[in-house]
């Protein structure tokens, strides 16, 4: 019998690699999606897909009634409200939770995709770790807190697992691409005068730390933070992308009063449309922080995850992918 694995957000970034991974590893794949989402990635896969969202409850319960994992990657990243985000991914985790302590409480395993967010950037210079107090900096940090908080309530009945994912890349993103973009054009724009610390995780990484905390028994009731074993600076970033294109880049350092000034602007024109700013002046303080580093010995150490793909590589296989299908 194979094993039954239903993906949340599986049309997304994420979401459709580890669709991929699930499939790889013998498993018949359910993806849930909301109605209006693209299905680009999951065309000509052997996937059923429920276009139902994760309000539905009755075709919920369909879905995840012989569930043997749950893997809830799907969230709400910009909003115009709070109630946007804490509805995206605070209600979406509790209804999901619900539906299955009433159809199906012996499900091996729930992994929910969480964020660095939720605890906040590294203040002391040191990398976060998962015994760090959480201080979430933004709304949507505040979310996603909340969220764990909602799904820690639930361990008792089910099992469990968080982790939070901090700066994925690779094919089919449509973030981080934004830096290649800018790049082939001959820039690299850098935040503030001061050096800047992050990890960054390609995504192939992300998803083999997804497949191990939904497999490992170690992982039940647990969060872990998921990123890269390395940590990076914006200068050793803009190196690998510099090698992966063949070619130098001009480098401005925007100071932060500007980084402020460019997303209030944005902030403002956001109002007079229906989407929410991509750019705001939350994202600004994001940007501005000085270290956004978390340590992934726990994962590591309980979870057997280690981070197979270098910087350089990862850069260069995400530039190849996106110059492959002409979007460099």
């Amino acid at each position: 019998m194979k094993n039954i694995s239903i993906v949340t957000g599986a049309s997304g970034f994420v979401g459709s690699h580890l669709v991929d991974r699930l499939l790889a590893e013998g498993h018949q794949v359910k993806c849930i999606l909301r109605s209006t989402s693209s299905k680009r990635w999951l065309e000509n896969k052997p996937v059923e897909i429920f276009d139902c969202g994760l309000t539905d409850k009755e075709k919920l319960k369909e879905v995840l009634k012989d569930a043997d994992y749950l893997f809830h990657i799907a969230g709400v990243v910009k909003s115009k409200s709070k109630e946007g985000y804490y509805n995206g991914n605070v209600e979406t985790t509790r209804a999901l939770l619900d539906v299955l302590c009433e159809v199906n409480t012996k499900i091996k395993r729930v992994v929910i995709s969480s964020s660095m967010t939720a605890c906040g950037p590294s203040l002391d210079g040191n990398p976060c770790t998962e015994k760090t107090p959480e201080h979430p900096i933004t709304t949507y940090g505040r979310s996603k807190l909340e969220q764990e908080r909602v799904a820690k309530s639930y361990m008792d009945k089910l099992p469990i697992t968080i982790l939070r994912l901090h700066a994925v890349y690779g094919a089919r993103d449509t973030e981080i691409y934004q830096v290649f973009k800018t790049y082939k054009m001959g820039l690299m724009t850098l935040v503030g005068f001061n050096e800047k610390k992050l990890n960054l995780i390609h995504v192939d990484d992300v998803v083999n730390g997804l497949y191990l905390a939904a497999i490992n028994e170690n992982a039940n009731g647990q969060i872990y933070f998921l990123a890269s074993e390395e940590i990076y600076t914006w200068p050793q970033v803009s190196e690998a992308i510099s090698k992966a294109f063949g070619k130098k880049a001009l480098t401005i350092r925007f100071p932060h009063f500007l980084v402020y000034t460019v997303a209030a602007v944005a902030q403002f024109f956001a109002v007079f449309s229906s989407k929410a700013a991509t750019f705001n002046l939350e994202k600004a303080r994001d940007f501005v922080q000085e270290n956004w580093t978390c340590s992934v010995g726990k994962a590591v150490s309980e979870l057997g995850y280690r981070q197979k793909i270098s910087l350089e590589d990862g850069i260069k296989r995400s530039i190849d992918w996106y110059r492959e299908v002409k979007w460099l």
